[in-house]
C-alpha cells in the first residue's frame, strides 16, 4: 500500500520591491516633466461698449493694423503714427516694438491696444504680433526679464480691401 504524502500547500509572497522601486523613480520623473508641458494662454479682449455708453473723445486709442503689406501704427487723437512696410525677412516687429516702447514711456498708464488684423494674415504672425504688443525683453540684474507695454489686446478684423497708408497715398496721387 502506498501513502500518500501530504504535500504542505503555502501561499507564495508576492515580491513587489522591483515595482515600489519602479514607482519611486516613476512618479517623480512624471511630477518634473507636468512642468514643461504647461499651454500658454493669451487673454483677449474684443472692441465694444456696454449698451448706451458713448466713446469719450479725450481717451487716447491705440490702434495697430496688420496687413499683409505691413504695420501701422495709429491714435484717436494724432492719426496715424507710423507705418511699418513689410521687408524681405517679413513683418517689422521689432520697430513696432521700439515705437511702441516710445509711446509707452510718454503714456505710462495706458495699458490697452487694439489690434486690427486683415483677413490675409497667418496665425503664426498673428501670435508674434500680440507678444510684440504685449511685452519687450528688458535686462535688469544680469537677467532678462519681460517689460510690459499693453498687456490688454483687443482684437479687430480689418477691411479686406485696407491698403497700407503709404501705399494707399502713392495710389491715389496724394503727397505728389
Amino acid at each position: 500500500m502506498k501513502r500518500r504524502h501530504r504535500r504542505l500547500s503555502s501561499s507564495p509572497e508576492l515580491d513587489i520591491t522591483a515595482f515600489l522601486n519602479l514607482m519611486i523613480v516613476l512618479v517623480p520623473v512624471l511630477l518634473l516633466g507636468m512642468v514643461f508641458s504647461q499651454v500658454r494662454m493669451i487673454e483677449l479682449n474684443f472692441p465694444g461698449m456696454d449698451a448706451g455708453q458713448a466713446p469719450d473723445a479725450k481717451e487716447f486709442r491705440l490702434v495697430v493694423t496688420l496687413i499683409p503689406e505691413g504695420i501701422e501704427i495709429a491714435d484717436s487723437d494724432r492719426g496715424l503714427i507710423r507705418v511699418l512696410p513689410v521687408g524681405q525677412e517679413g513683418q517689422d516687429f521689432a520697430n513696432l516694438r521700439q515705437v511702441l516702447r516710445q509711446i509707452k514711456t510718454r503714456v505710462p498708464d495706458k495699458t490697452d491696444v487694439v489690434l486690427e488684423v486683415g483677413p490675409d494674415i497667418d496665425y503664426q504672425t498673428l501670435v508674434t504680433a500680440m507678444d510684440t504688443v504685449r511685452s519687450y525683453p528688458a535686462v535688469v540684474a544680469a537677467s532678462v526679464v519681460e517689460g510690459e507695454l499693453f498687456p490688454d489686446v483687443s482684437l479687430m478684423d480689418a477691411p479686406e480691401d485696407r491698403k497700407l497708408a503709404a501705399n494707399a497715398s502713392a495710389e491715389s496721387g496724394e503727397g505728389a
